[in-house]
């Protein structure tokens, strides 16, 4: 969920069934420095192998919604770990869907986080252009040859390509410059539950106290090549909202005839009201009663930062075509609906069922009627308080017997501009000759606060050449060779980790 939308690019490659990459480490008009030709040749001499990997992880995918494959994915996940060289891998139990945990202690005088998700969002085969689980390699025009399959990008692809380049480096006999403390969940795509308990356990919370920053790999290119660097990320709950006659005391306990509304209330109805009064403006604008209490504006430098995105030439259009739209909220230009990507919380539906939905007709008067949703924090906005509010509201207008059951969520994430860890990323990124933009925070959601926030208060983001596009949706992809120059394919992306951890270990 998370992970992959950052800014305006990184929203794009989310939903946009477009893109490109490129496929070695050289990057038009930038070699990289002589002093990683070993790396290089050690990348390129394991492509088969690189692509293989993910494949294979590919072919096991964790699903914590489904509650499949468990522990199989997450015994898979830390055997490619160990192959990387991590040591003392292992599996951390939590309420929920275990976590795994491993490090290398490369005598080092700088210790570096990971973060890394194990698991992937549910599909349907039947949307698919090739099977989702067999990851097949696929010439997709304009971009080159890419994995399909689901996790492709949401991670797989691009943690692979940071697994890549820890081969190489031991293919080689070299230890990584910095050690490394690596945290996984397998529960993100639920909106990280348990994650705390993994983070929190006293031997990984001391291991992560001797980082200095924590990033998770991405996969951070346009299909121009540029990248957009985040300085954060929206914080997010889901959750059910649940309407029972049962509960409510009123309408049918069961499904029932329809004939029968005339003499019944109707849950369904219920949930829809109690919907209405969560919204205004057409549902444009969050209604309950105090969201906004903390929401904090953007600064004269955010704003800045989007107008010269919302400037770049063709950018608008881009977006649009890329997310299948005509117009923004309220016809807002360009600029605007930036910002409000940016600085808006949200109330959004993700599913509503009740009753019957097959083919045909049923004539039932259903007895419990469900929306999935979704709000989005900004800062300083927490997940506590706006589930406290949710509850609130409702009981305040009437709705006090719905069920709100949270199924995951988190705060939102903040890293400062001047940190090592984004300066990093500029100048690794900056060397490839990459184009590079900032984006106060993206609007989607990962569990970097629990490294931001207390008790590390560590910079977290991400870093990553590369490009794939597609998660959450059918024909997920990752492309592994290029046809674009601009863009890394996955040797390239494995080669920007390699120098991306010497930058962490030199920057002053």
């Amino acid at each position: 969920m998370a992970g992959l939308s950052r800014g305006r690019r990184g929203l794009l490659q989310m939903m946009a069934a477009s893109g490109a990459m490129l496929a070695l480490p050289r990057m038009a008009g930038a070699a990289a420095p002589a002093d990683y030709d070993w790396a290089r040749r050690e990348i390129e001499k394991r492509h088969d192998e690189s692509i293989k990997r993910i494949q294979t992880w590919i072919h096991t995918p964790s699903i914590a919604a489904e509650n499949r494959n468990y522990p199989q994915g997450t015994q898979l996940t830390m055997e490619l770990f160990k192959e990387a060289g991590f040591q003392g891998v292992q599996m951390v139990p939590t309420d929920g869907k275990p976590g795994v945990f491993g490090y290398i202690d490369a005598g080092a005088a700088r210790t570096v986080g990971l973060y890394f998700m194990y698991d992937v969002k549910q599909f349907d085969p039947a949307e698919w252009s090739s099977p989702p689980l067999e990851g097949a390699v696929v010439d997709k025009p304009g971009l080159g040859k890419a994995i399909v399959g689901r996790g492709a990008v949401n991670q797989k692809g691009p943690e692979g390509a940071f697994l890549a380049a820890l081969n190489a480096m031991r293919g080689v006999g070299r230890k990584p410059p910095v050690n490394l403390v690596l945290v996984a969940e397998g529960e993100e795509e639920i909106g990280s539950p348990h994650f705390g308990q993994i983070v929190r356990r006293p031997d990984i919370l001391a291991a992560l106290r001797k980082c200095n920053s924590v990033y998770m790999p991405a996969a951070g290119q346009s299909p121009e090549g540029a990248v957009d660097i985040t300085l954060g990320a929206k914080g997010i709950i889901e959750l059910e909202l649940v309407s029972t006659g049962a509960r409510w005391g009123r309408g049918p306990a069961k499904d029932v005839h329809s004939s029968l509304k005339a003499m019944l209330d109707s849950p369904a109805w219920h949930l829809v009201l109690a919907l209405n009064t969560l919204v205004a403006d057409g549902g444009n604008t969050p209604a309950i009663e105090g969201i906004f209490e903390h929401v904090r504006p953007l600064s004269d430098h955010e704003k800045a930062m989007i107008a010269k995105q919302a400037g770049e030439p063709g950018a608008e259009a881009a977006m649009k075509k890329g997310l299948g739209v005509q117009r923004f909220i309220d016809d807002l230009e360009f600029r605007r609906a930036l910002e409000r990507l940016a600085s808006q919380p949200t109330v959004n539906i993700e599913g509503l069922v009740a009753g019957y939905t097959g083919p045909g007709g049923k004539t039932i008067l259903p007895g419990r009627a469900v929306a999935k949703m979704d709000l989005r924090l900004v800062p300083n906005m927490t997940a506590a308080e706006a589930e406290a509010k949710l509850k609130a509201h409702l009981a305040k207008h009437g709705f006090g017997d719905i069920e709100v059951n949270v199924t995951g969520g988190y705060d939102p994430t903040e890293t400062p501009e001047d940190s090592a860890l984004i300066r990093a990323s500029q100048a690794v990124y900056r060397r490839a000759g990459v184009e590079i933009d900032m984006s106060p925070r993206g609007a989607g959601s990962w569990p970097g606060y629990i490294f931001t926030g207390d008790p590390l208060h560590l910079p977290a983001g991400h870093f990553g050449l590369g490009h794939g596009s597609g998660a959450h949706a059918p024909n997920e992809y990752y492309v592994v060779e290029s046809a674009n120059p601009k863009v890394a394919g996955i040797d390239g992306a494995a080669l920007s980790h390699v120098q991306f951890l010497h930058e962490l270990a030199t920057i002053k």
